[in-house]
């Protein structure tokens, strides 16, 4: 293990073994002196957060984008540190820790058993409302997680969202989507975080008036099972209640090969997230690049006349 590996493992350790034992008031105020202090060091992951927000919001001044990564970056601080704490949150405190609208998408499909997959960006906090649907619905599910380095940090993950009662698979290996199908088709739920895929089996779609790739596997999940395909969006307002909303179900076009069936689908879900990111920027914890004119500098406007210069 290197030496950062070592460090990472280390702080995340000292996480979970000490912020969750801190008093809730002591634990917010550390979450938002921590992103205070990263946000005036003004990192590559600061000014990254900045850059997306621009295209969340367009025209934003340079004070405005400033506000909003601040806001930010203490949004993000929360989701660390409720994440940190929700393994010693009592089952009262999780059942209250979320209050979801229009949750009748989830709760008809699940008992119709035709099996339902949840997509969400990186908003607010995932693993509080997956919490909350073990708890307080009693509905277990499944989920997918991206092998970390070093690999005793990704344990750490994996038992701290198996403690909460979720079945994690490892997005490596290729047998995830064929566990995925099977728990759909046995009339399960399916969790997976969709906002953002870097691999060559990405979906490219129109976010926020430019290109930018999203993974397929909602959406094939969805065709090949017939399980309904539920966007949901999160937010956090003043209270130390979660918000969130269950969107419609993203409907399997009638026509269309399946490629083409997938671009429709996964350009819906981008168009659910949108609405939730633009009412909500400063909860999208979205601190990489996302959008291929930032992934692939030769694609950015412009860069050809910089290039012969």
């Amino acid at each position: 293990m290197s030496a950062r590996d070592r460090l990472a493992n280390g702080l995340y350790g000292a996480g979970w073994a000490t912020v969750k034992k801190l008093p809730e008031p002591a634990a917010v105020r550390l979450g938002r002196t921590v992103a205070d202090v990263a946000w005036k060091q003004r990192g590559a992951g600061v000014r990254r957060l900045e850059g997306n927000y621009a295209r969340v919001v367009p025209g934003a001044s340079p004070e405005r984008l400033a506000a909003l990564s601040r806001a930010g970056m203490r949004s993000y601080l929360r989701y660390w540190m409720e994440s940190f704490r929700l393994p010693a949150w009592s089952t009262e405190r999780i059942k209250g820790g979320f209050a979801p609208k229009d949750l009748h998408h989830l709760t008809d499909g699940m008992d119709a058993g035709k099996g339902v997959i949840l997509a969400l960006p990186h908003l607010a906090n995932w693993d509080l409302a997956g919490a909350w649907v073990t708890t307080k619905l009693g509905i277990p599910f499944t989920t997918v997680a991206e092998r970390l380095k070093p690999e005793t940090l990704y344990d750490r993950f994996v038992a701290y969202r198996e403690g909460l009662g979720m079945e994690v698979l490892p997005h490596s290996g290729g047998t995830a989507f064929g566990t995925l199908a099977r728990r759909l088709r046995d009339g399960g739920l399916v969790c997976l975080v969709a906002d953002r895929d870097l691999s060559a089996s990405g979906v490219e779609v129109d976010f926020f008036g430019e290109t930018a790739r999203m993974p397929a596997g909602p959406a094939l999940l969805a065709q090949q099972t017939g399980a309904l395909l539920l966007p949901v969006t999160l937010w956090y307002d003043d209270s130390p209640v979660m918000q969130g909303r269950v969107h419609p179900a993203v409907e399997v076009p009638e026509s269309g090969t399946r490629a083409e069936k997938t671009s429709v689908m996964t350009q819906a879900l981008a168009d659910a997230f949108a609405t939730g990111i633009a009412d909500h920027p400063e909860d999208w914890h979205m601190l990489q690049r996302l959008w291929l004119k930032d992934l692939d500098p030769a694609k950015a406007p412009g860069a050809r006349e910089r290039g012969a210069r």
